[in-house]
């Protein structure tokens, strides 16, 4: 058991100040004013009004890494476990991008599954940028239907050079089975959409918002703030009912980075549950010529998603009007239940942040992963002075 004590808690609405018990997991008792259980070990800490937050939720992390657009050299190395937790990340989606070659879904889901035997939440798509896509199955809806950790198809890349330009009934047929799979398993059942410069942007989603009989919600393109226009579209996408999610990546004069993007959505006044951001943690970020040669490249971090929110908070935003994009809305579109939130009954996921808004201590399932902005656990190969 774990007491912290003297909390400013937002869960992600602002609570104000709060004790919270943490025992077997779970958050099992929240109010003004808790004292220790009699007779049983607790480990109190005094938090003095330091701020606690729901885990982040990362939804497209390339947890056995991205890259190769240029070369094996260029292959991304794996996410290690601290370079999720010290960004105060507590459950992470993984998926394949450009390369479903020499990265496998295979790969994915042991690589998912290593991080979940550490204690970590990790999750993962099947698929990738191709179509017909990837899978161990032999379907999509097998794949998620069959295998535990697999909860969704992506990334698919629509309106890109690098993508396999797939046709309408293409994409509609890969969407109903994401729909019909997530229906019969309670999984979030989306698919997560890559969407590149190319100027035909949304309009296959579009299109599949008239047609079909597909809801909204399966459709979740991603990267929708990399041009000005196209996130213009996804507004306009959103209001019929579509998520759409902006991605945590370095903006330039075409783009909007993730705190432009979340200050837009705010202040337009859009649906408030309809945004998440992710970082693209471990995956490349690339900026190509116009034959497609690779110019240079970044590479994702999830610690890229608080030092978002970080941005908005400093420049006044209050965090209960920020946190949700990448905290409750996340946990709402993949259909965690009990991740999110800060709540009696929810999973004790939870990050303490420093007076600065940095990540002070994070708690995953009860366990402590780091303790006074250090990592307390580790991944096996991480060495502690690396680190």
């Amino acid at each position: 058991m774990i007491l912290l004590k003297n909390a400013e808690v937002y869960a992600p609405q602002r609570l104000g100040r709060r004790d919270l018990l943490v025992a077997g997991g779970k958050v099992v008792a929240l109010a003004e004013r808790l004292d220790a259980p009699h007779g049983w070990p607790v480990e109190v800490v005094d938090l003095q009004g330091r701020i606690v937050i729901p885990g982040l939720i990362d939804g497209h992390t390339h947890l056995t890494g991205g890259g190769g657009e240029a070369g094996a050299a260029t292959r991304v190395p794996a996410v290690q476990l601290t370079h999720l937790t010290l960004g105060g990340v507590t459950t992470a989606i993984g998926l394949l991008g450009t390369d479903a070659r020499t990265r496998t879904i295979a790969e994915l889901l042991a690589c998912a599954r290593g991080l979940s035997e550490l204690g970590f939440n990790a999750l993962c798509y099947t698929g990738s940028y191709e179509v017909p896509p990837t899978t161990l199955t032999g379907s999509v809806r097998g794949d998620i239907v069959h295998i535990d950790r697999i909860v969704a198809c992506g990334e698919v890349a629509l309106s890109d050079h690098r993508s396999s330009q797939p046709t309408f009934d293409e994409l509609v047929k890969l969407a109903a089975d994401c729909h019909v799979a997530g229906m019969m398993t309670g999984k979030a059942g989306l698919l997560h959409l890559h969407m590149g410069d190319g100027k035909r942007g949304l309009q296959l989603i579009q299109r599949a918002l008239d047609e079909t009989e597909l809801p909204p919600r399966t459709f979740h393109p991603t990267h929708v703030n990399r041009q000005k226009w196209l996130w213009q579209d996804a507004k306009a996408l959103a209001r019929r009912g579509c998520t759409v999610d902006a991605t945590a990546f370095p903006a330039d004069d075409e783009s909007l980075s993730a705190a432009q993007a979340m200050a837009d959505w705010l202040d337009c006044d859009m649906p408030r549950d309809r945004l998440t951001i992710s970082s693209d943690g471990g995956g490349c970020l690339p900026t190509f010529d116009g034959d497609g040669v690779l110019l240079h490249m970044d590479v994702g971090r999830s610690a890229a998603l608080l030092e978002e929110i970080r941005v908005l908070v400093l420049d006044g935003r209050a965090l209960e009007d920020v946190l949700p994009f990448a905290t409750s809305n996340v946990a709402r579109l993949f259909r965690l239940a009990q991740k999110g939130h800060i709540a009696v009954g929810a999973d004790a996921d939870l990050v303490v942040l420093s007076a600065a808004h940095t990540v002070q201590h994070v708690l995953i399932g009860g366990q402590w992963f780091v303790r006074d902005g250090v990592a307390s656990r580790r991944g096996l190969f991480e060495r502690a002075d690396t680190v």
